[in-house]
């Protein structure tokens, strides 16, 4: 189901929301808005929240700005606006460490193994790759979160960088439980 956590006792850091809800850039007074009427109010950087409550806040965004892809520009932003391991150089590193980041943001029982979903990266070849997503996180915000980190260590003899959604494969937009993603460089 769209906009829902995989298990009600999943935990994303204070920290990743409070970057979440700055990602969101003209809609932050919003977001904030709605965790405060929502039970989220003095948000603390080191703290752990229900992982629905920052998928509320995307689900309202969505309904108020017209539609999920409004949450593109909030994928965008995610790597310059979330923690993450800083032992990245190149775009196949980048790729594979986005699931290692979603794990350091985001726990169940206050471990970070189990289902609490992921992005699980396939090396393709020297300029493809595919991951795949089975987080609850809306597909448009997964697509340009990986598209914005795969151009930021995208080599430097790469013109551009393209993603797509594998339209042979699964789809959580169509209640499916993951997406494919393929991108080249």
């Amino acid at each position: 189901m769209k906009y829902k956590a995989i298990d009600p006792n999943i935990e994303v850091s204070g920290q990743t929301i409070l970057d979440t809800i700055n990602a969101l850039g003209s809609l932050k007074d919003i977001g904030l808005s709605f965790l405060n009427e929502n039970g989220l109010t003095n948000l603390n950087s080191k703290g752990w929240y229900p992982q629905q409550k920052l998928l509320d806040v995307f689900s309202y965004i969505s309904e108020k700005s017209g539609g999920p892809e409004s949450l593109s520009g909030v994928g965008s932003a995610v790597p310059e606006n979330v923690k993450m391991p800083s032992n990245i150089n190149d775009i196949h590193g980048a790729l594979s460490m986005i699931d290692v980041a979603y794990r350091l943001n985001h726990r169940l029982n206050k471990k970070t193994e189990g289902n609490i979903g992921g992005y699980h990266y396939k090396f393709f070849g020297e300029r493809e790759a595919e991951i795949v997503c089975d987080d609850p996180y809306p597909c448009d915000f997964d697509k340009a979160l990986i598209f914005s980190m795969a151009k930021k260590f995208k080599p430097k003899d790469s013109i551009s960088v393209k993603i797509e959604h594998d339209k042979n494969k699964s789809c959580r937009e169509k209640g499916d439980s993951e997406c494919h993603y393929i991108i080249s460089w």
